[in-house]
């Protein structure tokens, strides 16, 4: 990274914390990119400046992308990733919530929030108030869960399968049946301890 970006990113991350205290619980500057931690109430807020302030101009929303915490109160890191093309510099947003308590949606401030935060809801479960359309977007009709949650059971709760007697695919419940599988935990190598070593000279 250039000198000019460096001085950029260290102004960046003066001015917001200079102009917005209140509503960053801790922050950093990790390999030359901003790292906010910042109150799920005032994520929109956050969002709104770091798009319009002068000193940012983070026009660009890359993705969203959550990390699961089960042990924690609020179990749900939710990390937004932004680009200032302007400036030269990254910033990464991160706010907490548990699995009940709604985060509200940015899609209003970048459009292309809209998928990523349909992605977050199927996959690990975390609503987004005021979405204009927050259903499932890859897993399929009718599925059960949230399939990158830590609690989620690695084989899932259903399997989908073609039916040829019916002609179509259907969903049945998963069943674990291990009696025909015959399991050999001998060592392949067992039949060389007979095996007479070479003399070496």
């Amino acid at each position: 990274m250039s000198v000019i970006s460096r001085n950029n990113v260290f102004l960046l991350y003066t001015t917001f914390l200079s102009a917005c205290p209140r509503w960053i619980i801790r922050s950093m500057i990790y390999k030359n990119e901003i790292v906010f931690f910042v109150k799920p109430e005032h994520l929109g807020s956050t969002m709104i400046y770091l798009r319009d302030h002068s000193s940012s101009q983070c026009e660009v929303l890359i993705d969203i992308t959550c990390v699961d915490y089960p042990n924690e109160a609020k179990r749900f890191e939710v990390v937004y990733n932004l680009l200032s093309v302007h400036t030269n510099t990254r910033i990464r947003v991160k706010t907490c919530v548990d699995e009940f308590s709604p985060l509200i949606s940015i899609s209003n401030i970048f459009p292309a929030a809209n998928w990523f935060e349909r992605e977050a809801y199927d996959m690990f479960g975390i609503y987004f108030e005021n979405h204009p359309d927050l259903r499932r977007i890859l897993t399929d009709y009718g599925f059960s869960g949230h399939p990158l949650k830590k609690d989620f059971p690695l084989t899932g709760f259903s399997e989908v399968r073609y039916d040829d007697s019916q002609k179509r695919v259907i969903s049945e419940p998963i069943e674990l049946t291990q009696d025909f599988r015959f399991f050999d935990f001998s060592s392949p190598w067992e039949f060389l301890k007979d095996v007479k070593k070479p003399i070496i000279k």
